[in-house]
């Protein structure tokens, strides 16, 4: 592949689609052109990143690449819509991807504390509950079903409506309604009119959320949201609304997407399943190799504030430049046998949280939760299998399985051995 076909792929999600088709394509880019000038039809050119090492820098240097005013990859046709739905506003969302320096810094601190390490390990007794729920509900298909539809979408949505204090009736609407947000280049899930709904029927939830914890303040981080402040005046509706979208729906979309993938990795890899039965002890690592390995947000935007160089290439002040994860975390350069995936790998420098600044504010979060569901999948599940044939979802910012039909054994417990 070269030339026009090289840029179309970049900007399609179908290449998303098919694993093998992402990844080959960045090799190819990684080797021969790592900052590559893209200028696919209907967008906006840019630069894609390509190597580890490059997409570190540009992340390291927050003052010199900006996140305004790109966030991720979006077609002029759609920007079109946004601005017409959102009345001359060029975003759905006031997303902290969009902010910088001590504005982004002000915003991220209204819920900071809630994403502590020492905070997130206050909720080891809920999230573990909500760990149980899902691998019942999983011994209750027996023996098979759709571990991504049934299982992994539900647990870290149940999670993210813990922290933020939502009633478990709404789980089904809030799914729908992220899966609509994420999923508008796939043309089995939704169209770009369906992303604009979706994050209106959002912004018109959290609004009611909103007033109702600004009325009857409890612990929780919607009453955060809903009474914050920046620079001593009270977030407007608009920014609130964007503040519970960005938590709810990436919140727990990349870590459903890290779930299913992360499945899938130790079915395909039994020797890897079997060394985490054997050794829990490496859960944490297993859930870095993971992160590493699906890497759901496979891109975001950052703009030149100055001429410089990336890696050997000069690029000049207002350029853009996609950050590519997905191919960061498979870089050659970066990683020993980048393409096994190995459940006690370390050193493990992957950029799947991104890095810097702007890192993940809930990376400690997603990371916890996928350890406990992981220990409960050890001390309940003896086997895994494909039952059919994966599918992913056509996206090229946020990605993930849509699809995963699993056949499974469940341990017999000890009160059944007993017997």
């Amino acid at each position: 592949m070269d030339g026009k076909a090289v840029d179309e792929a970049i900007a399609s999600g179908t290449t998303y689609g098919n694993p093998e088709t992402e990844h080959a394509l960045f090799a190819q880019l990684r080797s021969e052109d790592p900052v590559h000038w893209t200028e696919p039809d209907g967008y906006k050119p840019f630069w894609t990143v390509t190597r580890h090492a490059d997409v570190v820098a540009v992340q390291r240097a927050h003052e010199q690449f900006i996140n305004a005013p790109r966030q991720h990859l979006v077609s002029l046709d759609f920007e079109a819509l946004v601005k017409q739905a959102m009345g001359g506003r060029k975003h759905l969302t006031k997303s902290m991807h969009l902010m910088d320096g001590e504005q982004h810094t002000a915003y991220r601190e209204i819920t900071a504390n809630w994403f502590f390490p020492q905070q997130v390990k206050l909720l080891d007794k809920s999230i573990s509950a909500l760990a149980r729920r899902a691998i019942d509900d999983l011994e209750r298909k027996a023996p098979e079903c759709d571990f991504y539809r049934d299982i992994a979408v539900w647990y870290p949505l149940r999670v993210i409506m813990l922290i933020l204090g939502l009633p478990d009736s709404d789980a089904p609407l809030l799914q729908r309604l992220t899966s609509s947000y994420f999923g508008g280049s796939d043309p089995e899930m939704q169209t770009a009119g369906d992303v604009i709904d979706a994050a209106l029927a959002l912004r018109q939830y959290f609004d009611v959320v909103a007033a109702d914890r600004r009325a009857h303040p409890t612990d929780d981080v919607s009453s955060l949201i809903a009474n914050g402040t920046v620079n001593g005046r009270p977030l407007e509706q608009y920014e609130s609304a964007s503040y519970y979208v960005a938590l709810a729906t990436a919140g727990h979309d990349t870590t459903s997407a890290c779930i299913a993938g992360g499945v899938l990795a130790l079915i395909q890899n039994p020797d890897q399943w079997q060394k985490l039965k054997e050794n829990p002890s490496l859960i944490p690592t297993a859930v870095d190799e993971i992160i590493r390995w699906v890497s759901p947000i496979k891109h975001f935007f950052r703009t030149a504030t100055q001429d410089c160089e990336v890696g050997e290439t000069p690029v000049k002040a207002g350029d853009s430049l996609m950050m590519v994860y997905t191919s960061a975390n498979r870089d050659e350069l970066a990683f020993d046998q980048p393409f096994s995936f190995r459940v006690d790998r370390k050193p493990n420098r992957h950029v799947g949280f991104g890095y810097g600044v702007h890192m993940c504010l809930g990376m400690m979060l997603a990371k916890f939760e996928i350890q406990i569901l992981l220990r409960e999948m050890l001390t309940r599940i003896d086997s895994l299998e494909l039952n059919g044939t994966p599918a992913w979802v056509e996206s090229g910012f946020i990605s993930g399985l849509k699809r995963l039909p699993i056949s499974f054994q469940m341990k017999q417990s000890q009160a059944a051995l007993a017997e």
